[in-house]
């Protein structure tokens, strides 16, 4: 349990203060003499206020986003804590967290850390969330072969590196940074969601032992050529959008495929697709297809219920290059039959 007393003046108010106690009825009497609680305000008049936030010693689930905590310390009470949220504090080091030998869920999204560290000890973590802060290096996260779930996105981290003890990571996100290179993964063979997007890869590699990733995430990079998904055959869902491709190849083991995202590159022509005979859902609006002949290659998809295709040369009104051709639906929709959506609305 986590309450918070908010100071009287907000506008002088500095970094919170952190209490581990039991917290008081509203109904206990105080028994400050009158110079006592005089002396009280003189000084909330000199000194900047701070908020205090009182913590439940046996807490399980501790919340303490957004409470301008600018250091972690006074948790060695929490010896039954799980779950421990610092999101959106001003904290610039991890520290303080050796003691809590029972957390399973820690998240520091949204603070001013520039490294991962101290968190050896805590063994048992499954998730951990160090997103949207200033870290440069993937280090020190060794003794955490328990973790589920890792989420690194919005830092400065240039090289995917010093993962190869997490074996039982499922989930690795790690967009919004500066990689350059897909490396050092074959070890995650556990791993079914990988998430690199808006990062500044150039040729999709090093994949070739995530035989179990299910999820595949690359959109907003510089590649230009699809290769090296031949070992992900249990791949569900693969997202490159906003690259450089120009031609739709390299799918040829990827049978398993529901979601295929190939929206905003440099496409031209629809194909080599029809043996995906289990996807749904097909994105590939604003490529350069201009031949309505290309949907030939979807007709198969029995189970294809939506696809965009806008912004293509074939969504345009030949007349009036600027605006959409009028019967670019019906046309979609009888070459298509079996589709429910077209672009963002659903068809009739």
């Amino acid at each position: 349990m986590v309450s918070s007393e908010k100071a009287s003046n907000p506008e002088r108010m500095d970094k919170a203060e952190l209490v581990i106690k039991m917290p008081e009825d509203g109904s206990k009497e105080h028994d400050s003499s009158g110079d006592e609680r005089e002396a009280n305000q003189n000084n909330k008049e000199e000194e900047p206020t701070k908020e205090v936030v009182i913590i439940d010693p046996d807490a399980v689930d501790v919340d303490l986003s957004h409470c301008r905590i600018g250091k972690i310390e006074r948790m060695e009470e929490l010896t039954n804590v799980q779950t421990l949220c610092l999101r959106q504090n001003l904290i610039k080091k991890v520290e303080g967290l050796s003691t809590l030998l029972h957390l399973v869920d820690l998240d520091l999204y949204d603070n001013q850390l520039t490294e991962i560290e101290n968190v050896s000890a805590l063994e048992d973590l499954q998730q951990l969330d160090f997103s949207f802060n200033r870290i440069k290096k993937i280090e020190n996260l060794d003794n955490l072969k328990k973790l589920v779930k890792l989420f690194l996105v919005n830092n400065k981290i240039t090289k995917i590196e010093n993962l190869k003890t997490l074996t039982n990571l499922q989930m690795l996100e790690l967009g919004s940074n500066r990689i350059r290179t897909i490396e050092n993964l074959d070890g995650l063979t556990n791993l079914t969601g990988l998430y690199l997007g808006k990062n500044k890869i150039t040729k999709i590699e090093g994949l070739d032992k995530l035989v179990n990733l299910t999820t595949l995430s690359l959109q907003s990079n510089r590649i230009r050529k699809i290769e090296g998904l031949e070992s992900l055959v249990n791949l569900d869902e693969l997202y490159l959008s906003d690259n450089g491709i120009d031609k739709l190849e390299g799918l040829t083991n990827n049978v398993q495929l529901t979601v295929l995202d190939l929206a905003c590159n440099r496409i031209q022509k629809i194909e080599n697709v029809s043996h995906l005979k289990n996807l749904v859902d097909f994105w590939f609006n604003n490529n350069q297809v201009f031949n309505w002949d290309d949907l030939q290659e979807l007709v198969s998809l029995s189970e294809l219920r939506t696809v965009y295709l806008e912004q293509n040369l074939i969504w345009y009104d030949q007349n009036k290059k600027t605006r959409q051709d009028p019967s670019y639906r019906r046309k979609v929709k009888l070459l298509l039959p079996q589709l429910t959506q077209i672009d963002a609305t659903y068809c009739r």
